[in-house]
């Protein structure tokens, strides 16, 4: 399978401003990329706790039998 054309996306990119109108799309548009920052923002998140949690277990190298 192939990726469309510039004429394809054109055709589809008028077929949706006829459909939805120009508020419509702008607003979903508007939603996808809160969306899209959400998203990283939750890896973000996600990958700074897990290296926070990483960084702990390997502050304190000292074997139990040998701590005071």
């Amino acid at each position: 399978m192939h990726a469309p054309g510039p004429m394809q996306l054109l055709l589809i990119a008028i077929v949706l401003l006829v459909l939805f109108g120009r508020g419509k799309i702008s607003s979903m548009m508007g939603e996808v990329g809160k969306g899209i920052t959400a998203f990283k923002k939750g890896v973000k998140d996600g990958s700074d706790e897990i290296e926070q949690a990483a960084s702990e277990a390997a502050k304190d190298v000292t074997p139990e039998k040998d701590k005071v």
